[in-house]
């Protein structure tokens, strides 16, 4: 009994691990993106929503679900004060505002969701739908005042795999909190050119 729960804990630690490694061979510059250069207007509207973000992750990370529904009320306010109007002047194709419409729609719904649910795992289930579409609207923002990685834990909602967003590389997984707080890896960024 005791060899069996060895190998699963072995195995659990080598999925987890197994996945940092396989992340550290890949380059996250290889998609890198020009960065646009809007105004500071934009800029200060767009680092707003980021630090929202990152204040629900960090609430999830210590599975404090009153922070949580507070800082998605915060992220659906700063999201609604992103300053679009800003993108224009480089929007000549007409492509980067709507497209960019899209995600924040997303992220507005899915913290609206999140603020809707009582549970924890719930709440982290939102927080993965709004992880995607804020890394999307960034990319295609091309926000480029700091440099944004895409981390990824491959054991979150049943080893189906969860991604969120981070201004270090350092791992504070918001999906386990203190159960598994430092497993995931580097997926991605956007990185700065």
């Amino acid at each position: 009994m005791n060899k069996v729960l060895y190998v699963i804990a072995a195995l659990f630690l080598f999925a987890c691990n197994g996945s940092e490694k396989a992340a550290e061979g890949d380059s996250p510059e290889a998609g890198a993106i020009k960065v646009a250069s809007y105004s500071e207007a934009f800029d200060l509207s767009f680092e707003n929503v980021l630090n929202r973000y990152y204040a629900l992750r960090d609430a999830l990370v210590a599975g404090d679900t009153v922070a949580a529904d507070q800082a998605a009320g915060s992220l659906i306010q700063a999201v609604d004060d992103l300053k679009m109007e800003e993108l224009k002047g480089m929007d000549t194709s007409n492509i980067i505002i709507p497209t960019a419409q899209t995600y924040t729609g997303g992220i507005n719904s899915e913290s609206r969701g999140l603020l809707g649910e009582t549970d924890i795992e719930n709440k982290r289930k939102a927080f993965q739908m709004i992880s995607g579409n804020l890394f999307d609207l960034t990319r295609t923002v091309r926000y480029g005042k700091e440099k944004v990685y895409l981390l990824h834990c491959p054991m979150a909602f049943n080893d189906a795999g969860a991604d969120w967003l981070s201004n270090t590389t350092e791992i504070k997984n918001p999906y386990f909190g203190s159960k598994m707080l430092t497993c995931g890896a580097v997926k991605d960024s956007v990185v700065l050119k």
